[in-house]
């Protein structure tokens, strides 16, 4: 028996859960409002390739396996020794190459559990001061979008901390050509698997008779499934994408631990991202609470000060955007990941996305969530489901759970 298995939305998390449902014998039509696939993850024209954010894969998740698995990320790129020594962290106002010693501080103690029930800077400050905790939440500031983790829920960003400085090697990936390359591969493979995929289909009611997957932001499936629950906490920052003239003083990267802001330089490790003696630069800074669009760019723009000298007479390419509530989920004191908008809605109908009640860090929660959804749309659908890719924790010891 042939099951058939719709799926609404044709980003990262609904081309992952038509691939594994399509994996598991399921019949997959998968509807895309836009022309184009990718949602997120989507990749500008050249000459300059910019992701839709300052995305990277961290290889040491479930997702980037998986992925891996089925040679949706090949071609990549490691962090390289000549990278990372152009690396900086701002903090004070000034840039060093080490990260601070109250931070580092804080990093030794990386086995410490975090509550989920107390607000990071309540908890960071009593175990690692004040400037300990205000080094940690701005290493974040790129994870969270947020302009104050200190806010957050502890466990939460803790975990965020320790991903973002793993010991081990660097575990950031670059996809060569960027996450467009990612999602056509991701469609072309679906498309073998024998997935319909329609583009420029805008659905308004979900299709009678058979399960769907509702693959898409929480707004948008708030009003396909009339859920006026379907909301959740979210991040708010500018991003501001640089095509310029390749210089030799260029940084790498830089974190900044004063505001939460971040520059890296994508051209640098993926030169296919933009033309010969050029680079491709790529700016993130959280918005203050009150604060304008127009004040938050021109705080990027100092990072980009401290960064890229001379960059304004280099530029030749340049995008400006405003990056809200398509951040990923933030979980405040008391909630986890769990407590998020639940995955199975009822009545054959389950959602997929970066706000929804899975783990990990931004497009991982989409990843892991596509795959539960995936498993129990098969189940639902008939007798001959199969297994689509691992399930994500089952345990929540209401501290941290690290991600490897």
């Amino acid at each position: 028996m042939t099951r058939d298995i719709s799926i609404v939305g044709g980003g990262l998390a609904g081309l992952t859960a038509a691939i594994a449902c399509a994996e598991g014998g399921a019949r997959v039509t998968l509807y895309e409002a836009h022309r184009e696939l990718g949602g997120r993850a989507r990749s500008t024209a050249a000459p300059y390739v910019a992701n839709d954010g300052t995305h990277v894969f961290y290889s040491d998740g479930e997702p980037w396996r998986w992925l891996a698995a089925r040679g949706l990320v090949r071609p990549f790129r490691r962090p390289t020794p000549g990278e990372i020594v152009r690396a900086r962290f701002r903090h004070g106002g000034r840039l060093s190459g080490l990260p601070p010693r109250p931070l580092l501080k804080a990093l030794a103690r990386r086995r410490l559990p975090a509550p989920v029930d107390e607000d990071f800077r309540t908890w960071a400050t009593r175990h690692f001061g004040e400037e300990g905790m205000r080094a940690a939440a701005g290493l974040v500031g790129v994870i969270t979008y947020d302009a104050d983790p200190g806010r957050l829920s502890a466990a939460f960003v803790w975990e965020r901390v320790l991903r973002a400085a793993a010991p081990k090697y660097p575990a950031p990936r670059y996809v060569v050509g960027g996450w467009g390359r990612v999602i056509d591969r991701m469609a072309d493979h679906a498309r073998g698997l024998g997935v319909r995929i329609e583009t420029g289909s805008r659905v308004d009611r979900l299709p009678e008779g058979a399960p769907a997957i509702v693959a898409t932001s929480l707004d948008a499936a708030r009003v396909l499934l009339g859920d006026d629950s379907l909301r959740w906490e979210s991040g708010r920052a500018v991003l501001l994408d640089l095509g310029l003239r390749r210089h030799a003083k260029d940084l790498f990267f830089v974190s900044d631990l004063d505001e939460g802001g971040f520059l890296e330089q994508y051209g640098l490790a993926d030169p296919s991202l933009a033309p010969a003696g050029h680079t491709l630069v790529q700016l993130e800074m959280p918005v203050r609470a009150g604060e304008s669009r127009a004040a938050a760019v021109s705080r990027a723009e100092r990072l980009a000060d401290l960064g890229l000298p001379g960059w304004r007479e280099r530029t030749t390419w340049r995008r400006e955007a405003m990056a809200g509530g398509r951040t990923g989920a933030l979980d405040l004191p008391g909630l986890s990941w769990r407590d998020r908008p639940a995955i199975d809605r009822g009545d054959g109908v389950w959602l997929a996305g970066d706000a929804v009640a899975a783990p990990g860090l931004l497009s991982e929660v989409s990843s892991h969530s596509a795959l539960a959804a995936a498993r129990a749309a098969l189940r639902a659908a008939g007798p001959r489901a199969g297994r689509a890719g691992a399930a994500p924790p089952e345990r929540d010891t209401g501290h941290l759970p690290i991600t490897r």
